[in-house]
């Protein structure tokens, strides 16, 4: 089976998981919106489940890929912080589904067969962070804290207001807080005495 036929079975499923949620979504949706015979299906996807696990992961790993790019070419301190701040929030509005998909309607119970490869995908992006971040942390530039003590910081303000966009609980776009989130998170991250002394 192509590689072409997973892709529009993926991109069926991100479609119809995002107007239907997961639950009431069916194989046969998917299938009529990738143009995709029952056997053709089954060929690449053993269920539904199946499907949304491999689905979460592609799109995690896009999300990733666009996270890791801010740090390229290698930031300085608060250049960092704020080139990782705002393709968070670009990343959500330019792919606004997908991320619905991530953040919104992915669920544990049905992730368990993708975890392995959840945690490879997460220790990448961690390990990617933290050649940025170890030699600031080392040179003082950043406070000493855990890698997801770090994120929580950084991503974790950004994230209140990109739910509440996702959701459609705000309109507003998210993007419209970048300067203030990217304030916050300095003052969160560097010492006191470092802020705004590069």
């Amino acid at each position: 089976m192509s590689a072409s036929m997973r892709d529009d079975l993926l991109a069926a499923g991100l479609f119809v998981f995002d107007r239907a949620g997961f639950e009431a979504a069916t194989v046969a949706a998917i299938r009529a919106k990738a143009r995709a015979s029952n056997g053709s299906f089954f060929h690449v996807f053993g269920s539904k489940k199946e499907l949304a696990g491999a689905l979460f992961l592609e799109v995690l790993r896009h999300y990733h890929a666009a996270v890791l790019a801010a740090l390229d070419p290698v930031p300085d301190t608060e250049q960092g912080i704020d080139r990782l701040i705002r393709a968070h929030l670009d990343w959500v509005v330019s792919s606004r589904r997908e991320a619905r998909y991530l953040f919104e309607i992915s669920r544990s119970e049905w992730g368990e067969d993708v975890r392995d490869a959840q945690r490879a995908q997460n220790a990448r992006l961690a390990e990617g962070i933290e050649r940025w971040r170890a030699p600031l942390v080392a040179g003082g530039e950043l406070l000493p804290m855990t890698p997801v003590t770090f994120i929580s910081q950084l991503i974790g303000p950004a994230q209140i207001f990109c739910r509440a966009f996702l959701s459609g609980r705000d309109r507003a776009d998210p993007r419209s807080e970048a300067d203030t989130l990217v304030a916050c998170a300095i003052r969160a991250l560097r010492p006191p005495d470092r802020i705004n002394k590069q």
